[in-house]
């Protein structure tokens, strides 16, 4: 019996899905989501080896204060063949991730909003009030941004073999200091994936598929995508003049009239998905 009625509420629910289409706005906050699982799982990718080079790096630093010699070169020596092991692998980076955060900043306003910020920050430049104009500037943002920390490889291992040498030779301030400045050096970078790009992503994906079954809203979907496309150009992540931004305007109006017409429009959904991601990869 259980089985049966499994059978039965599946096939509701399945039924239920197919009929009605997520919203537009449903399918941008899953495509945000989904974005944001997937650069956290980017984390996979710390070089754990590279983690605990610099940890025991820190160590280092506490055993020669405690001006313990004895330490201070076992753990040196565990942080140099950490390393070793890191960069013994295939394609080692020139940067080794010890750490991957993420930081957001989503634009809720539409692109009339946009217009009219960017209008009151032009006339509070033109007042001289640029520390106004700043603040009202800094809200024109809408990204996710990846932070990278990492060790830089042309410097740090060779930073801790030096340090080495001063540990065994008795030089504990030499080390100190060595070892100080190769921390300093770690690398931090940021990418940045604008917001407006990911939902456009997903809602020409989420059209794609539901535009024989639910033509209204498969329009819907990138007509939503094209007001996100104008987000993207006013607040700056996409040039004026960059080809491929028009190509995708065009490709997306395109697709529009062919939906409207026949829907015979799996290649240019094919050919406009393949657009979107090479658009935010250039990004």
């Amino acid at each position: 019996m259980k089985k049966i009625l499994f059978s039965i509420t599946t096939a509701l629910l399945l039924s239920n899905t197919m009929v009605m289409a997520k919203s537009s706005e449903q399918v941008s906050k899953d495509a945000l989501n989904n974005a944001k699982m997937d650069m956290q799982n980017s984390s996979v990718y710390v070089t754990k080896e590279a983690v605990r080079a610099v940890e025991l790096t820190q160590k280092v630093l506490i055993d020669v204060a405690h001006k313990d010699k004895k330490n201070a070169i076992k753990d040196i020596e565990s942080a140099i063949g950490k390393l070793e092991v890191a960069l013994s692998a295939e394609k080692a980076p020139k940067i080794l991730p010890i750490d991957i955060a993420l930081r957001s900043a989503e634009y809720v306003g539409d692109s009339n909003k946009i217009k009219a910020v960017i209008h009151d920050v032009k006339d509070l430049l033109s007042d001289g009030k640029v520390q106004e104009a700043r603040v009202l500037l800094d809200t024109l943002r809408s990204e996710v941004d990846v932070i990278t920390t990492g060790i830089p490889v042309a410097t740090y291992p060779d930073a801790l073999k030096l340090a080495s040498k001063y540990l065994h030779n008795n030089e504990l301030a030499k080390a100190d200091a060595i070892l100080t400045t190769a921390l300093s050096t770690l690398v931090r970078e940021v990418s940045v994936v604008p917001i407006p790009v990911i939902k456009v992503q997903g809602l020409i994906v989420e059209a794609s598929h539901i535009a024989k079954k639910d033509k209204k809203q498969a329009l819907k979907d990138l007509q939503v995508a094209k007001d996100e496309l104008q987000k993207a150009k006013l607040l700056g992540y996409v040039s004026k003049s960059d080809v491929t931004y028009k190509d995708l305007e065009t490709a997306i109006e395109k697709t529009e009239k062919e939906i409207k017409g026949k829907n015979k429009a799996e290649k240019l959904f094919e050919n406009l998905i393949n657009s979107i991601k090479s658009f935010k990869d250039k990004i």
